[in-house]
């Protein structure tokens, strides 16, 4: 019983520990980050990667969590593509910039309203979408998506779930990745990851263990956008299960 108890302190106080280094952290980052905002955004990007190999340092220290990348080399096969990738955490909305050559977002709007943060994720060229509504910005949201990425030369991230969901959950993916999927008309790169086992969706609490993120088989274009829908979720859910 004091052995449990023990444990639950420990983690409570890593969990602490870890809170306070990540705010900090980013806050800092943040802060020295402003003058980049009236500076092309290659300097604001550099900052975001920053970020995200900072996150990766406290856990591996804090928490003894490596962050393990696997299929690498599927982000080498093809010159353009864009990711879909499983979404459970805070965790890899900045560790994905870490392999991804300066990655666009697409996210829900109200991101852009935070101060600091919000400000970067419009300098960088994210694209925000109001969920759960059709407005006249949602109308043409497929076409601004295309019109972005003919003239970037970065890969597109979406979340295909829409939201974070626990590790060991499954939620029907979102239509508009197959839609984006038909717009785009490139190869699409699956991520499956295990993030939320070490860092779960809304809590305090963090949790010893490795984090994996596996870049899967490229799916290429040409496909019917259901049939894509599927393929695309069975291949990222059936990865995740290899985590457990």
């Amino acid at each position: 019983k004091f052995t449990k108890i023990n444990k639950c302190l420990m983690q409570f106080i890593k969990s602490l520990i870890f809170n306070v280094l990540l705010y900090t952290g980013l806050i800092s980052i943040f802060v020295l980050a402003i003058p980049t905002l009236f500076l092309p955004s290659k300097f604001t990007l550099f900052f975001g990667r920053l970020s995200a190999n900072y996150i990766v340092i406290i856990l591996r220290i804090v928490l003894n969590s490596k962050v393990i990348f696997h299929g690498l080399e599927n982000l080498k096969k093809i010159d353009k593509y864009f990711v879909a990738s499983a979404h459970q955490s805070m965790f890899e909305t900045f560790a994905l910039q870490i392999p991804l050559d300066a990655p666009i977002f697409i996210l829900k709007k109200e991101l852009l309203s935070i101060p600091l943060f919000g400000w970067y994720l419009r300098k960088i060229g994210s694209i925000a979408i109001i969920r759960e509504t059709t407005t006249k910005e949602n109308l043409n949201f497929f076409d601004k998506i295309k019109n972005t990425i003919d003239k970037e030369n970065r890969p597109l991230l979406i979340f295909p779930q829409g939201t974070r969901i626990k590790f060991g959950e499954e939620t029907s993916f979102k239509k508009g990745v197959g839609r984006i999927y038909n717009s785009l008309n490139l190869p699409c790169i699956p991520v499956a990851l295990n993030s939320g086992k070490v860092w779960p969706k809304n809590s305090f609490m963090k949790h010893h263990g490795n984090i994996h993120i596996s870049f899967l088989e490229p799916i290429m274009p040409g496909k019917n956008k259901d049939e894509f829908v599927k393929e695309i979720e069975n291949k990222i859910y059936s990865e995740i299960k290899k985590f457990k």
